[in-house]
């Protein structure tokens, strides 16, 4: 008999901050090596808006890097990120346009009502995100030269899909001015999603097209989630235990004897799939509740089972793993997990931090934890 993993975990037991926490590393600092990663580049950044149309431009339209300029007004602004038809980010505006004139990229025009273009201030400045799904995130803005007048604000922005944005708590930075430019400051991302990013919202009083200097980064340690995942692992063999939803691939070289297959790792959600091949190769799925049964058994180890007067099918096995049942297992949720698991997984994680040197200490603390958790069925 056999298991191999089909679909690893995608959440863990504990947390990096909780790990943070228990090692006593400041929220700011980083376990390993780290490397970064940018998200708005170092140099001179204009004024950002969004500039709005009453009427789209004909043709193929506009694209990011076109220089708009107003027919009548003369002045000119660039297009950063097209959002629709008649709503675009653009910086670098040279001054107030013309309400009404006709919009040019040089080649397309659009001719504007009494009304319009507007422009209207705000984050538009978006750096480029970064994924950061297991592992440690501190975000730095650098910031140099700003005019007087100037101001830049930046703020944490994450999704789970890239798509879909929202301000990440607790993740607006301090607003830089001429008084306090040329420094760094550095916000540690605790939140669970997938992607970060910055925005920002550049401003300048004195002079619309002045440019403040900044750059913001993102700096990334896999070490703590390494941890965990090293943690996680030693418990889960000290317990025989799968501890968050995962996917296994269960081989059998032959039919029980009995009426049922015991299944490994405990906390058995669903049974996916039973599946056997026969001297040939050619593979045939059994049918549930027709074929057999799945017996979850709470958090022991679950069970397929045959259901009344039914038999295992028969004919000559192929020679190499010709039996395969596909189950999910684990607790659903982080929180369901036993706190003594989770203090375990800590101490694990604890003893790989310190490389050893306290696993005289911390394994018989461990074990001692994981005692009334270990699963002894035979499987």
């Amino acid at each position: 008999m056999r298991a191999q993993l089909y679909t690893a975990p995608t959440i863990e037991p504990i947390t990096m901050s909780e790990l943070r926490d228990h090692l006593r590393l400041d929220s700011d600092t980083l376990a390993g090596s780290p490397v970064t990663y940018t998200s708005i580049a170092a140099g001179g950044h204009g004024v950002h808006e969004l500039m709005t149309l009453d009427v789209a431009p004909g043709g193929a339209g506009w694209a990011a890097g076109d220089t708009i300029t107003g027919q009548t007004s003369a002045k000119t602004c660039v297009v950063v990120q097209v959002l629709t038809s008649t709503t675009y980010y653009v910086r670098s505006r040279s001054g107030t346009y013309t309400l009404g004139e006709v919009l040019s990229n040089g080649t397309v025009t659009a001719d504007q009502g009494a009304a319009y273009p507007t422009f209207s201030g705000g984050y538009y400045l978006i750096g480029t995100s970064v994924d950061v799904s297991g592992k440690s995130a501190i975000v730095s803005l650098d910031a140099d030269t700003v005019p007087v007048g100037g101001t830049v604000d930046a703020k944490i922005q994450d999704s789970s899909d890239g798509t879909t944005w929202t301000d990440f708590t607790g993740g607006a930075f301090t607003q830089v001015t001429s008084l306090n430019d040329n420094a760094v400051q550095e916000k540690s991302y605790t939140g669970a999603k997938k992607y970060i990013r910055v925005a920002a919202y550049v401003a300048a009083a004195s002079a619309l097209g002045a440019d403040c200097e900044f750059s913001a980064s993102v700096v990334l340690d896999e070490d703590l989630y390494d941890l965990i995942v090293d943690g996680r692992t030693y418990v889960e063999a000290v317990t025989r235990r799968a501890l968050l939803t995962q996917t296994w691939d269960y081989y059998l070289h032959e039919w029980p004897d009995g009426n049922c297959i015991t299944l490994p790792f405990g906390n058995l959600q669903s049974v996916s799939s039973v599946s056997w091949k026969d001297s040939d190769g050619t593979e045939t799925t059994l049918t549930v509740t027709t074929d057999y049964l799945a017996e979850t058994n709470g958090n022991q180890c679950g069970r397929v089972v045959l259901p009344f007067s039914v038999s295992w099918p028969s004919g000559e096995l192929y020679p190499v793993n010709p039996i395969k049942v596909r189950f999910v297992c684990g607790w659903l949720s982080a929180a369901a997990v036993p706190r003594n698991i989770k203090r375990a997984v800590k101490l694990a994680a604890e003893d790989a931090y310190y490389h050893g040197d306290r696993s005289e200490i911390l394994r018989p603390a461990i074990d001692s934890l994981l005692s009334s958790y270990r699963l002894w069925e035979e499987f």
